[in-house]
């Protein structure tokens, strides 16, 4: 199945108010990190894959899914030269999704941007989302915050938070850090399917633009 056209209207700047998260107690972790628009719509999709498959927490996996049904467009120059269908082969696999799944969040998310019906539906999710109790939500696994505390460092946007500088985490940096994690099984298989990783670094590092444009 090959995905859809470039989306027309998606912002590149970081959400006003991104969605907090509270700890056991209720209360609001003092954040380290802000995420743009993309990124956090992309982690919102990944909670809802964690959740689908009744996971325990959400994973790395869950994320990569998750940026690359929300930020394909964005991301696929990385595989410039590749066979899109086999390189969504490749990344089904590695996010553990069946085909029927994985053809149902591209198509929920390509009707929301094109379709009332689309977006009634995404709507419908959201608030199913929200009207959960707190204990629904799940943890990011100790793999996926390690992850993203190396997208802090390497991330070279900052934001103001509170008197705070804090960085600002792009999909670039994300997906850069999780191809270079030595570790990762995941890493290997992103080298087989023809990424190209000195692109994605230029980018992640080097930006042409502020996420904040």
């Amino acid at each position: 199945m090959k995905l859809f056209g470039p989306n027309p209207s998606k912002p590149t700047r970081t959400r006003a108010e991104n969605e907090a998260r509270t700890d056991g107690n209720g209360e609001h972790p003092s954040r380290s990190h802000r995420l743009t628009l993309g990124l956090s719509r992309a982690e919102d999709l990944a909670l809802m894959l964690a959740s689908s498959r009744a996971a325990t927490m959400v994973e790395v996996a869950d994320l990569l899914a998750g940026m690359y049904i929300y930020d394909w467009d964005r991301l696929s120059r990385y595989w410039r030269n590749g066979d899109q269908e086999n390189i969504e082969g490749y990344l089904r696999l590695i996010c553990r999704i069946s085909p029927q799944r994985w053809h149902f969040w591209i198509q929920l998310h390509y009707n929301q941007w094109h379709t009332e019906e689309g977006r009634r539906k995404w709507r419908s999710l959201e608030r199913f989302q929200k009207e959960q109790p707190p204990v629904k939500f799940l943890r990011q696994s100790t793999a996926l915050t390690a992850i993203l505390k190396e997208a802090e460092k390497i991330a070279p946007s900052h934001d103001t938070v509170d008197g705070r500088k804090i960085p600002i985490l792009t999909s670039e940096c994300v997906l850069l850090c999780i191809a270079r994690d030595p570790e990762s099984e995941i890493s290997r298989k992103l080298a087989a399917t023809g990424m190209d990783l000195a692109a994605l670094a230029r980018d992640a590092l080097f930006p042409k633009h502020s996420p904040l444009d």
